[in-house]
């Protein structure tokens, strides 16, 4: 770590992601640690994408987004969530959802305050915290117990005791993720009224991360937290396209909520990254306007892949915990995390993450014997790997 690193970005050096990603490469192994697809997303949008190029969307868009993008993210959330927000004043489009969260909490925290949220946490977002000069307060969620050699399909959970009892008076907001990612967990509506009333009681703000909302298996459901009674005036809602159409590199994020705290985003994200995605923006557009078909079946495919690996993996042996949601499957290994994850790609040619990577330094110990796998991935893709781990 350089000694020139500010203080606030001590402990966040490179990631565990860009780590096992050249591993992957440098031993041929099947990849199955950073969550992107290996299919490319569907024609209605990348032909506007192409279509685009080479046109006046080449240069700078207007700093909140393009209107046909802000009118299609607003008429999606009413589709979906039933939630109305005005795309002039209450939708922003931001360099993915990364520069979203970055910019809600360098727009919304000052020095000290504390954001509550659910651990083992996505990594940006301590990350994110830290620029802001917040504190990360981690509630643990818990994965149900399972046996090696078997799947459990119960939820992570955690306690709403544990929850509440982690406001004090520094408390700006809570930080939510569902569906979850590393876990695969979808807050069902009882846990977000738990986190609600926590949020009402102590007049709160509320920041919800939902760029999988889309990706959601069978026996489960998302529901905003926005929308629960109360919350909508005090709640940036953060989406992206990335995950729903295959088009993560496009980094194309945006977010809805009133429209005081949008502009408290907005004055943060001017000066990061000011605009992006001009051509891509008409595009992500298109998609949002997909029927309901294409949603439903993207969270179709991806649950039958979702239960191709985990019965692979229960095949090598490891207890698994089959995701509510997501790209990630979670088991737990015999040791430690890091070392498996480490060891992994010589021994059998297969790239995992630790999740000890998504928690706080004092808690890692909690994840430490828990690996994620991603399966985003081709059938054959997933076949290869599930072979050499049972080899």
């Amino acid at each position: 770590m350089s000694t020139h690193l500010a203080a606030r970005l001590q402990g966040f050096g490179t990631t565990v992601f860009a780590e096992m990603s050249a591993l992957a490469v440098a031993t041929g192994s099947v990849n199955l640690g950073q969550g992107f697809p290996d299919t490319p997303g569907p024609a209605e949008v990348l032909d506007v994408a192409r279509a685009a190029i080479g046109t006046p969307l080449d240069q700078y868009p207007p700093g909140p987004g393009l209107p046909v993008l802000r009118e299609a993210i607003a008429a999606h959330v009413q589709r979906f969530r039933g939630l109305a927000y005005d795309p002039g004043s209450e939708v922003l489009v931001t360099a993915g959802a990364t520069e979203a969260l970055a910019g809600a909490m360098l727009g919304l925290l000052d020095p000290g305050d504390e954001v509550m949220v659910l651990e083992p946490l996505y990594d940006s977002y301590a990350a994110g915290v830290a620029m802001a000069g917040g504190v990360v307060v981690p509630v643990p969620l818990r994965p149900p117990p399972v046996a090696p050699g078997e799947v459990s399909t119960a939820p992570w959970t955690f306690d709403p005791d544990e929850l509440r009892a982690a406001v004090t008076p520094r408390t700006k907001l809570v930080l939510l993720n569902t569906p979850h990612n590393p876990t695969g967990k979808v807050l069902d509506r009882a846990e977000l009224e738990v986190v609600a009333d926590v949020v009402l009681e102590h007049d709160l703000l509320a920041v919800t991360d939902e760029v999988y909302e889309h990706l959601v298996f069978s026996g489960a459901e998302h529901v905003s937290l926005a929308q629960l009674p109360g919350m909508r005036e005090r709640t940036l809602v953060v989406g992206s396209g990335g995950k729903t159409f295959s088009t993560t590199g496009w980094k194309v994020g945006w977010v809805c909520g009133p429209a005081g705290l949008v502009a408290c985003v907005r004055t943060a994200k001017q000066f990061l990254t000011y605009v992006n995605a001009g051509p891509f923006q008409p595009a992500i557009a298109a998609g949002l306007g997909l029927p309901d078909a294409y949603f439903t079946g993207v969270a179709a495919e991806l649950e039958g892949r979702r239960d191709r690996l985990v019965a692979g993996l229960a095949a090598a042996g490891l207890p698994v915990v089959s995701p509510q949601a997501t790209y990630f499957a979670t088991a737990r290994v015999d040791g430690d995390g890091l070392a498996f994850c480490r060891e992994l790609p010589h021994r059998v040619g297969v790239v995992a993450v630790p999740m000890s990577a998504f928690y706080t330094p004092q808690h890692a110990g909690d994840g430490r014997d828990l690996v994620r796998f991603a399966f985003c991935k081709r059938d054959e893709v997933l076949d290869e790997a599930v072979r050499r781990l049972t080899a």
